[in-house]
């Protein structure tokens, strides 16, 4: 993607809302031809409109949970029954819960796995093989976590669908290497997305006040779904493996990697504090699955 993004065909995923969005209408602005999808079908429309406001060529859409392998499987076919094969697919939607394994359901397990990893597995399948027949190249960008790269408290269920797509990415760097189809993996930190508002933690009272300060200041650290799109088109440009959103993540990455005792120690103090804000005395916990 070195010569710009005009005229490319790119699919995206999670395009309603927060990063998927803003990525959609920066790629609008640059002159790629879209193929998006969401869930959320009304959000879904509202991008669409806006990306065709700014000049864009949507020439797909179609309102889908990329969980549903024969929905993200039957869009595809349709695609590319009439259309060449994309120059870059996204992977970007996502969704997260938090909790400590006992008040973590199955539910929460298994929302993680289906939308968080075999969700882009489901596109990677039906997508990337028509790029690989077709001999242009290309670019697959998926969107990963800061914890799936370090530990975070709470974070289990997430860590494991996160860990596992940057284990998948690492892989496909190299497999799809010799097809000159790049890779890049984007572990964003706190972005101010619908997201941080919805987020599920298990066995927590969102609406304690102490809890509602603590959520408040996460948010106050967030950077825009705009300056994310802005550092992932850019990454991509430069075929980057990881493409950090903050410096902070990219720091507290190297100390792990660099200083493996002293972050394991620093990670248990988190946890503890992590605890201590979620579960204030005086809160009342939700029982598991509330």
């Amino acid at each position: 993607m070195a010569d710009g993004f005009a005229g490319k065909r790119v699919f995206i995923t999670g395009a309603a809302s927060g990063i998927g969005r803003a990525t959609a209408l920066r790629l609008a602005r640059e002159g790629a031809e879209l193929y998006l999808t969401d869930v959320n079908a009304d959000g879904l429309e509202q991008t669409v409109a806006e990306a065709r406001a700014l000049g864009a060529d949507v020439a797909e859409h179609r309102a889908l949970d990329i969980s549903d392998y024969d929905a993200v499987a039957g869009f595809a076919a349709d695609i590319h029954t009439s259309r060449p094969a994309m120059d870059m697919v996204m992977n970007i939607a996502g969704i997260s819960a938090w909790g400590t394994v006992d008040q973590l359901t199955h539910q929460h397990w298994r929302s993680m796995v289906d939308v968080n990893l075999m969700g882009p597995i489901h596109v990677i399948e039906t997508f990337l093989p028509p790029m690989v027949a077709a001999g242009r190249g290309g670019q697959l960008v998926n969107v990963s976590s800061a914890a799936g790269l370090v530990a975070l408290p709470w974070h289990a269920a997430y860590s494991a669908s996160k860990y596992g797509l940057r284990g998948l990415s690492e892989v496909l760097r190299f497999d799809l290497a010799r097809h000159d189809i790049g890779v890049s993996l984007v572990v964003p930190g706190a972005v101010d997305t619908p997201l941080v508002q919805t987020v599920q933690i298990a066995g927590v009272d969102r609406d304690h006040p102490k809890v509602q300060k603590w959520v408040k200041r996460f948010s106050g650290h967030a950077v825009s779904p705009e300056k994310v799109a802005d550092k992932i088109l850019a990454g991509v440009s430069k075929n980057r493996f990881l493409i950090y959103t903050s410096v902070d993540i990219r720091a507290f990455y190297a100390f792990k990697r660099l200083a493996w005792w002293p972050y394991s120690v620093a990670m248990r103090r988190v946890n503890v504090f992590f605890t201590r804000v979620l579960r204030p005395r005086g809160a009342t916990s939700s029982p598991p699955g509330a």
